[in-house]
């Protein structure tokens, strides 16, 4: 069973999740050759704070 971990900096909606669950499970199921039932999405939202880049933290979008 093919599962796919996505993190994200801060939060997205319900619609943006379900979309990007679908594209990637078509994909996943296209390239490995896997039924779409089997592939398992996690989408984990990390707030900015705890994510850095080139030595800083990120900072929310205003």
């Amino acid at each position: 069973m093919p599962y796919v971990n996505i993190r994200v900096a801060g939060t997205l909606s319900k619609e943006q999740k379900a979309n990007i669950a679908k594209g990637v499970t078509e994909v996943i199921s296209k390239e490995a050759n896997k039924p779409p039932e089997n592939v398992l999405i996690f989408i984990d939202e990390v707030p900015h704070e705890n994510v850095a880049k080139t030595g800083k933290l990120l900072e929310p979008p205003k």
